[in-house]
């Protein structure tokens, strides 16, 4: 390890993203408050709320082993030369500059995979099986454990050899060729994944006919949202935490509601967290979502064009040569703080497009307290934290804590009557 001006950037930023969630999670354990604020009463019972809080600890604490874990790892083979060592290794085997480059990553990748694999299972076998949630049998975790893996080997490697191949082979432009590369790939993904991908971990049945399709048929045809695919997903396999997201776009959108969420809530309910999300479709969120992503990739791969020739990058990992497959790896520990200042950013954005959908929710449906009952349900079901601490929350929440939606939710309702 050289202590060059990278390396100490780099250093200085992961330490302090580091101190950072540390310093968010002991405020967010001191936050825990022994009463329920009043306009959550009713939410958890007495002992079901201590649980709650409890769950909360249990994972914080493992997530600061497994954070402290992870960086030591990375510090540790970083300042003894690993990242060299390893290069010379795959330097020896004269291959090309791509498959050299997919090996050196791939195995890293891989390497850190294993380490990461033993809290994998205790978080899913220990904690999530002791406070009720693990639905996951040894065989379903296996599986997606060998299906995620060929998925990013072939996807993966997919976009690893290009991006390789541009940057080596495509000159001073090489950058604005990944971008569009990556830009189709990943709008070609949002065709794939809901056809081809997702089905491989999760069963999507079409909503049969009864209550609950016909209310959403019905709430769909008022706001002019033509729902063509809902879907059950069998969410209920690996856990018994609920949800409902949306995904894809143009003829091939769908709507996927957790079977869980299904049995847990009321039809009425049900509409409201389905209209939640048509208000993210309808505030062009997912559109607004997509063309930041779009950006994003834009400054980081013209930024890679500028550090990946560097040869101060490679010295700052004891490398003397400039193998691009190295400096890929390098410039995505030294991309840490802006990727850390631009996640907080997307998070702020991410909590005022929730507020946007709630609002749109709330003014489309019959009743709002639909979808404040459904919220408060989901988050009992889930065991979420009522009281997270405000830093907490700016730092790593991408949904506004249940108390404020509640109450920004209550406004709406009061305003409409007021105005009748």
């Amino acid at each position: 390890m050289t202590f060059n001006i990278f390396a100490v950037i780099i250093l200085a930023a992961l330490l302090f993203e580091f101190v950072l969630k540390f310093t968010g999670n002991l405020l967010n354990l001191q936050s825990l408050k022994r009463e329920i604020p009043p306009v959550l009463q009713g939410i958890y019972k007495p002992e079901e709320y201590r649980k709650s809080q409890e769950y909360l600890r249990v994972n914080t604490r493992f997530g600061l082993v497994e954070s402290s874990f992870s960086l030591l790892i990375l510090l540790v083979f970083w300042i003894t030369g690993g990242f060299n060592w390893f290069y010379g290794i795959i330097a020896g085997w004269n291959l090309s500059p791509v498959f050299a480059g997919l090996l050196y990553i791939g195995i890293l990748l891989l390497a850190y995979m294993a380490l990461q694999l033993p809290f994998n299972i205790y978080s899913t076998f220990v904690i999530e099986e002791r406070f009720g949630f693990n639905k996951t049998t040894r065989r379903t975790f296996i599986l997606d454990l060998i299906k995620g893996f060929f998925l990013g080997v072939i996807l993966g490697g997919l976009i690893l050899a290009g991006v390789l191949a541009l940057f080596q082979y495509a000159g001073e432009f090489a950058w604005l060729y990944c971008w569009a590369a990556v830009v189709v790939f990943s709008l070609a993904m949002q065709y794939v994944a809901p056809t081809w991908i997702m089905p491989l971990f999760n069963k999507y049945t079409p909503m049969t006919e009864g209550e609950l399709r016909d209310a959403i048929l019905k709430y769909a045809g008022s706001v002019n949202f033509p729902v063509k695919n809902i879907y059950v997903m069998d969410g209920s396999k690996r856990s018994t935490k609920s949800n409902a997201f949306f995904t894809g776009f143009g003829n091939n959108k769908r709507i996927a509601l957790f079977d869980t969420l299904i049995a847990q809530h009321t039809v009425p309910e049900m509409v409201a967290v389905l209209a939640h999300e048509v208000g993210h479709y309808k505030k062009k969120h997912i559109l607004q979502s997509m063309i930041i992503s779009v950006l994003h990739m834009g400054v980081l791969f013209y930024l890679l064009s500028l550090f990946v020739t560097n040869a101060g990058l490679y010295q700052a990992f004891s490398i003397t040569k400039q193998p691009i497959y190295a400096g890929l790896l390098f410039f995505g520990l030294l991309y840490t703080p802006i990727e850390l200042v631009l996640g907080i950013v997307m998070e702020m954005i991410s909590r005022k497009n929730e507020y946007e959908a709630d609002r749109f929710a709330a003014e489309t449906i019959e009743d709002p307290r639909s979808l404040v009952n459904g919220l408060k349900e989901l988050s009992a079901t889930n065991l979420s934290n009522l009281t997270p601490h405000p830093f907490y929350v700016f730092i790593n929440y991408s949904h506004p804590p249940l108390l404020q939606r509640i109450e920004a939710i209550q406004r709406i309702y009061r305003k409409g009557n007021t105005t009748k």
